[in-house]
This record gives structure tokens, sequence and C-alpha cells, in this order.
């Protein structure tokens, strides 16, 4: 079973089985012989609502996650086919001279990691714009200062995608972590509790089905 469809059942059970309990008080007499008062059902209420409102947590942040990768995605993309096109310029433009094409990273494939992708468009922007002759070379096939500016506004825009993208990530695994743990106190209150109602409401077959239980306590 998928995690989202158990934890789905999960949640559905532990609702069904507080909120009916809380709400019948013959239940609630049958099992404070057992040690559940009526405080007691609704600690574990609690832990219920408390686990709900983190998985309402976790479900946002990683929703934000989701959203802030695919628009990192999108400027790449953007930058890439901007970038690419100027590599290609400048190899024509600076073809005779292989000092250029090393301080521009014109050599070799393009690295296809983001990470090796921010450094050779970095390398490429930072060293053109900050040369009066490369600036020149460029000029002479319609690459200006002002298109190398823009161009390396797209990187930085991909870069610092790519820092909000990493916070949302951190951010969502975060929420998982204490997701996970208000789930574990649930389902362990939740299995004592279930255990006890078996064995309380065993005289009452009817009252366990209406808290969503069928099977009898075991020996």
């Amino acid at each position: 079973m998928k995690r989202s469809m158990r934890l789905d059942a999960l949640f559905e059970r532990a609702r069904i089985l507080l909120d009916s309990t809380l709400s019948s008080p013959t239940i609630l007499t049958y099992l404070e012989e057992f040690g559940y008062d009526l405080d007691r059902i609704q600690g574990g209420r609690q832990r219920y609502e408390a686990a709900w409102e983190l998985q309402l947590q976790q479900q946002r942040e990683y929703g934000e996650q989701i959203g802030a990768t695919a628009e990192r995605d999108r400027l790449w993309e953007t930058a890439n086919a901007t970038y690419i096109k100027f590599v290609k310029i400048a190899r024509i433009a600076f073809r005779r001279d292989g000092g250029v094409a090393t301080q521009l990273g014109l050599n070799g494939p393009r690295r296809q990691s983001l990470s090796g992708w921010l450094m050779q468009a970095q390398q490429f922007y930072g060293n053109a714009l900050g040369s009066d002759a490369l600036l020149a070379g460029l000029a002479n096939f319609g690459v200006t200062p002002a298109k190398l500016a823009a161009g390396k506004a797209e990187v930085d825009a991909v870069a610092a995608a790519d820092l909000l993208q990493e916070k949302e990530k951190g951010e969502a695994q975060e929420a998982t972590r204490k997701r996970d743990a208000a789930i574990d106190a649930l389902e362990e209150w939740l299995g004592d509790f279930s255990a006890i109602v078996r064995i309380a409401l065993e005289p009452e077959p009817q009252l366990l089905e209406s808290l969503g239980i069928k099977e009898p306590s075991e020996v």
C-alpha cells in the first residue's frame, strides 16, 4: 500500500474511533473501567489533531518544493538557451585564440549538472563582461554588453531560484520528519487504545462495529 493511502486510512480510522467514542456516553462508561477516562481519550484526540495538522503542513511544504523546482527548471531552460547561443557565437569570434577560449570556458561539452552549468555560465559572463577586448570581439557578431548583462541576469536568477528550491526542500524534509514523529506517536497510542476497546466492548459487538472495529480481541 502506498504511504499516502496508508496515512489516509490511518487518519480516517483514528477519526472514527475517537469521535465515535467521545460521542457515546455508554462507550465512555465501559472504557473508564479500564483506565481510559474522558481526559485520557481527549488526549488521544489531541494527538490525532496534531498529527493531522502536521500532515497538512507537510503537504503544503512539499507542494512549495515542487513549485520551486519547476520554477528553477523553467528559468534554467531559458538561461541555457541564451548562454548556448552566446557560446556558439564566441567560438566563432575567438576561434583562433586559445587563450580566450580558456577564459570563457568554450572548450569541451557543457556540463549537465546544475552546479557545473552555473560554474561554466558564470565564468563565461564574468570574464566576457570584465574585458573590453572580449566585449569588442563579441560586439562584432551582434553580442552587445547589454545582451550579455541580460544573459548574466538570467543566470543569476537561476542561482537564486536554486537557493530557494534548496530552502523549500529542507523545509519539506523537516516537515516530513515532524509529521512522521507525530504519526508514530498517534499509532502507538491508538494501538493500546484499540486493544483496550476490544476488551472493554467485547460483550457489546454492535458498539465495536460503531467504532469501525470488527475483529474480536485475541487471546
